[in-house]
């Protein structure tokens, strides 16, 4: 008895697991009969097995249309069968999709974000003029704020615009200007007020569940 027991390891690969054995036997089956219109009927009657594993999706026409690619891929495309709908290609199932183009930024300074060289190009492409210059100093400002994000310690504005000189590769120059940045407690105030307003409304939320029944 124990020379008749069968591991899952030794037994044959199952294409489409989801299904079971017994679902890839009917199918196997089905390719070894002789005649084309009893493997039509075989087929019908796996597609209305595999139907009936999910009932709710059984009578659904893009679902029945995945359901026969299904069954012939499971045949391994072998299974010569009339089908409602055009036959899946073995090609472009095994075709691989192209490989995705994914922007490769590094920059130096991380805590800025990637956004940031994004607006920098932009301010440097505007014409000298007072909203080149509006621009400018909000970009400014708001490496400031991702600074001190990232270093809760207070910065000097000195150090925004070396850096700003230097991702705009010295074509933003800001160096011994008279205007100061936003001062750095209100820019922590402004990100601890955001920060309590979306606790409050989480809060809000949360409250609206009390009283209710959980089962």
């Amino acid at each position: 008895m124990i020379d008749d027991i069968e591991y899952n390891t030794e037994r044959e690969h199952l294409i489409i697991p989801e299904y079971g054995r017994h679902v890839q036997k009917m199918v196997n089956f089905a390719k070894t009969r002789e005649t084309k219109e009893e493997r039509n009927k075989v087929a019908k009657a796996i597609i209305s097995v595999m139907g009936n594993l999910q009932p709710h999706l059984r009578d659904v026409s893009d679902f029945q249309h995945k359901l026969w690619d299904q069954l012939f891929i499971m045949s391994n495309f072998e299974l010569d069968a009339d089908s409602p709908y055009p036959k899946p290609s073995k090609e472009v199932l095994e075709e691989r999709p192209e490989a995705l183009k994914y922007p490769q930024n590094f920059p130096k300074y991380r805590f800025y974000g990637n956004n940031i060289k994004t607006m920098i190009d932009v301010a440097v492409s505007w014409e000298d003029n007072e909203l080149k210059e509006a621009l400018t100093y909000t970009i400014a400002n708001h490496m400031k704020k991702c600074f001190l994000n990232w270093n809760k310690d207070t910065v000097e504005d000195d150090v925004i615009f070396n850096h700003l000189y230097e991702l705009s590769d010295g074509k933003i120059n800001l160096k011994g200007s008279d205007e100061d940045l936003i001062d750095a407690s209100s820019l922590m105030k402004s990100n601890s007020k955001k920060k309590y307003s979306n606790n409050k409304k989480g809060s809000k939320k949360n409250n609206s569940n009390r009283g209710k029944k959980r089962y």
